[in-house]
């Protein structure tokens, strides 16, 4: 395996990083400016990249003068039954029947993060820390994001007041069954009959790393040989990738006392069935047509010219953005 080289700076950009530490305001003002715009496009790249959301979200730029209002389908939930066609006697005219659409307006809300050091590293033109303080101040909005995006999520499958469990699994015990029985629920849920359009089913998975590590250890008795041959090659820390077409997803942050878990049980005052201790999130994403992510604002970088008389350099950056899930029947929570 090929070793990652080491950034290797021009002499040119030296200066350019040196010219940050500048006492003359006049000189660094200008440099630090034209950093932080030569740093703004990777950083926005590696946010959106480097989530833990797996594309659930679609990123919706809005204009300067738009509103993030989002139409809501007239077909609502459990009303699918009312929309039928009728037979005509012989004399007789085709029933009118008048719908209206709604919409629902996603507010946006802005969120910054900054970053600094001392002044030496910069005058000494050390991209090397320059390069980690930009990769923390990533981090920092991806984080910030990451929570946003699943404390939508798990609070949306909270409100349905589902919560699909296999009564005959031990307690914390990732199942098969379990997959299924959330197809089923998910399908049952969804509205409709098994023609009609848009109609839900179940996608993706995301389960803890508890839970992957239950498929690891499923025995003969639950599985064929050739898929425990599967396991045991598999690469990367997920076992499979795929049970009955559902693929499946790990997340640190879901299992028993994980940060997500933590949300939906304190901050959302919800329970998992009783003897079950964590939680499993359902999502169907057969269509882009529910979790929308409008963005009022890119993310801007600036340099903090306030640090120069504590002899440091910084920057700091900031985004607007806004978060909806335009129907709750595309997340489903299972337990185990």
């Amino acid at each position: 395996m090929a070793k990652k080289k080491l950034f290797q700076p021009s002499e040119k950009m030296n200066d350019l990083l040196r010219s940050c530490a500048s006492v003359d305001q006049n000189i660094s003002g200008p440099a630090s400016l034209e950093v932080a715009k030569a740093l703004e496009l990777p950083l926005r790249q590696g946010i959106l990249n480097g989530d833990i959301t797996g594309g659930i979200f679609e990123a919706i730029p809005l204009t300067s003068n738009s509103t993030p209002e989002f139409p809501i389908d007239f077909l609502a939930p459990g009303t699918e039954k009312e929309f039928v066609a009728f037979s005509l006697p012989n004399h007789g005219y085709i029933p009118q029947r008048n719908v209206e659409g709604d919409y629902v307006m996603v507010p946006t809300y802005a969120i910054a993060n900054a970053i600094d050091t001392n002044r030496k590293y910069v005058r000494d033109a050390r991209w090397d820390v320059v390069g980690r303080m930009m990769e923390v101040l990533e981090a920092g909005f991806v984080k910030k994001i990451n929570d946003d995006v699943w404390h939508t999520i798990v609070s949306a499958g909270a409100d349905r007041n589902i919560v699909v469990l296999d009564s005959d699994a031990a307690a914390g015990q990732f199942t098969k069954r379990l997959v299924s029985l959330m197809k089923v629920v998910m399908r049952r849920n969804g509205g409709g009959n098994s023609t009609s359009n848009n109609r839900g089913s179940l996608t993706d998975l995301f389960v803890s790393p508890e839970a992957m590590e239950d498929i690891r250890n499923w025995n003969v008795d639950q599985i064929d040989e050739t898929t425990r041959r599967q396991i045991f090659v598999s690469e990367g820390d997920d076992a499979l990738s795929r049970i009955f077409g559902v693929n499946l997803h790990t997340l640190d942050e879901l299992g028993e006392g994980q940060e997500y878990q933590l949300f939906y049980a304190n901050e959302l005052s919800a329970s998992l069935p009783s003897g079950d201790v964590e939680l499993v999130v359902g999502l169907d994403l057969s269509k882009s047509d529910c979790f929308v992510m409008p963005i009022r604002e890119q993310l801007q970088i600036y340099d903090d010219p306030t640090l120069a008389r504590l002899l440091r350099v910084g920057w700091w950056g900031t985004m607007e953005l806004g978060l909806g899930i335009l129907d709750g029947r595309r997340c489903i929570l299972g337990s185990m």
